[in-house]
């Protein structure tokens, strides 16, 4: 990644050295060709997924609830600037 950047930038230095076998054999030890030690469930998967979605909703959720009070809030403020 640093180095493609690198040659994005016209680094000439970084060229010379990385050779395209080089980069080959640094992608093919991030892939594992072995299947999974653990099996996951479907009902951990539910789980896991819900959980996630409950921690991006509920801010969003709270927000859109309190709504009404934060337009309040607002009017107040801009009438007390006015007097």
């Amino acid at each position: 990644m640093v180095n493609g950047v690198l040659r994005m930038m016209g680094n000439v230095s970084v060229m010379k050295r990385t050779r395209p076998k080089e980069i080959l054999t640094e992608t093919r030890k991030m892939i594992y060709s072995k299947p999974p030690r653990n099996k996951i469930g479907a009902v951990q998967s539910f789980f896991v997924m819900s959980v996630f979605a409950a921690a991006m909703l509920t801010p969003a959720a709270w927000i859109l609830h309190h709504l009404p009070e934060y337009r309040q809030r607002s009017k107040q403020v801009q009438q007390s600037r006015r007097t």
